[in-house]
């Protein structure tokens, strides 16, 4: 018997009607018509090549044959495993469950978000949690999320791919960083001199010299010099500390180092940096996901 050939609705109806031995009280039990019960066991008859269920010889209710005696039990249980896979709901316990998580940030997620979620997750969690953070692939990471390789994204609104589930972290305002005893002096910026200077870029996109805060000064008819181009904001304190490049990120990136950089306000209107949290749609409601997003949304810095 092929079961792709087989309603699963007839199997219930077979069950209601070993269990009643009445079409009549089986179809009130089935909330269906007795005419529409009995259709289906005329098909029951034919699928089984057996008449399953024969009048009793009292007149009253029926009989069941032997091939349905023998099919009750076993079908019974059955559907009463289905029925438990159904309403099934999925649960998850942080403190005693087994999950490795797979986590795409980027340098501005990584240490915004990524380092209190560190540093924070042995309170909120039990031995068998674990993370695995990975650089996301600006031409992979929508593939990624969909084959269920990257359950979560941190990253700006750009590099999310227009199908995912988001929900907004953190906006902030970005900042100009330079080392401290620079040669420019420790005034306030003007436009002119803050395009003159010789610019550090942080680039997701390796390889660019060119970002959001060139298109931003484009808009306003500037342009400033752009000498370097890395992908880790890591390496900038460094390169700032030990030349006279100066570098536009993030402030709540560079107040890790106001010990060693100054910061100052840009000398133009941008509309700041967005971080987002994203995932694909098929873990919307999966208990671990959720977790996983209500927590990183906890350690998000004042």
């Amino acid at each position: 018997m092929d079961l792709r050939q087989i309603d699963l609705n007839l199997l219930v109806s077979l069950d209601a009607l070993l269990a009643e031995c009445n079409v009549t009280r089986a179809a009130k039990r089935l909330h269906v018509s007795q005419p529409a019960l009995s259709a289906q066991l005329a098909r029951l008859r034919q699928l089984f090549g057996d008449p399953l269920l024969l009048p009793a010889e009292t007149g009253r209710g029926m009989t069941p044959t032997a091939r349905a005696l023998d099919l009750g039990p076993a079908l019974h249980s059955a559907l009463k495993d289905l029925e438990s896979v159904v309403q099934h709901k999925p649960s998850f316990d942080p403190f005693t469950d087994v999950r490795t998580f797979q986590l795409a940030a980027n340098d501005t997620g990584m240490v915004v978000i990524g380092l209190p979620l560190i540093e924070k997750l042995a309170a909120h969690a039990g031995p068998g949690i674990r993370i695995a953070f990975r650089v996301p692939d600006v031409e992979l990471i929508g593939a990624q999320m969909e084959q269920g390789e990257v359950d979560l994204l941190l990253a700006s609104e750009r590099l999310v791919p227009p199908t995912m589930k988001t929900r907004p972290l953190i906006h902030g305002r970005f900042v100009m960083a330079q080392r401290k005893g620079h040669p420019r002096g420790s005034g306030p910026l003007d436009l002119d001199a803050y395009c003159a200077l010789q610019h550090v870029l942080v680039t997701e996109i390796g390889g660019r010299l060119r970002g959001y805060i060139d298109e931003t000064l484009e808009n306003q008819g500037r342009r400033r010099s752009v000498v370097l181009s890395v992908e880790k904001f890591m390496l900038v304190p460094e390169i700032l500390r030990n030349s006279d490049y100066v570098c536009t990120l993030p402030s709540m990136l560079m107040n890790r180092f106001a010990d060693v950089l100054d910061m100052f306000e840009l000398p133009f209107r941008d509309a700041g940096f967005g971080l987002r949290l994203a995932w694909h749609p098929r873990n919307h409601v999966d208990p671990a996901v959720t977790w996983m997003r209500d927590l990183l949304a906890r350690v998000v810095p004042d």
